[in-house]
């Protein structure tokens, strides 16, 4: 039997005028981006994986290193349980930067960061 999809939800009060996606990491990599990011947006947890919430295109541009997951819309796959927030930032946006994650995250696994793709006016 399938499950739904899931869409992350923003904490009420918090806007998303730039749209939503998101980046999910592997539990044990979480702790670790946590202490390199100069700001930390929102974050949700399962036991798997920790979800950071990115403006939306944050792909563009940038290859994200494996075994990083990137879900446009914010929609997480099929899982038993949703993700529960752990991280709430003080404001109305909900993000965590793209570029400094994208950095943390290359950092902690080993991997060089790719600017592949070009982008287009």
């Amino acid at each position: 039997m399938s499950r739904a999809l899931r869409r992350l939800p923003v904490p009420e009060g918090m806007t998303v005028p730039l749209g939503c996606d998101a980046v999910a990491v592997p539990a044990r990599f979480g702790p670790l981006l946590m202490t390199r990011l100069p700001r930390v947006g929102c974050v949700y947890a399962d036991g798997a994986h920790w979800w950071w919430l990115v403006p939306s295109e944050s792909d563009v541009a940038l290859d994200w290193p494996a075994p990083a997951h990137y879900a446009a819309g914010a929609v997480v796959p099929d899982t038993p349980h949703a993700p529960g927030l752990i991280h709430k930032p003080a404001g109305t946006l909900p993000y965590t930067p793209p570029i400094p994650l994208y950095l943390a995250l290359c950092r902690v696994t080993g991997t060089t960061p790719v600017w592949s793709r070009p982008i287009s006016a």
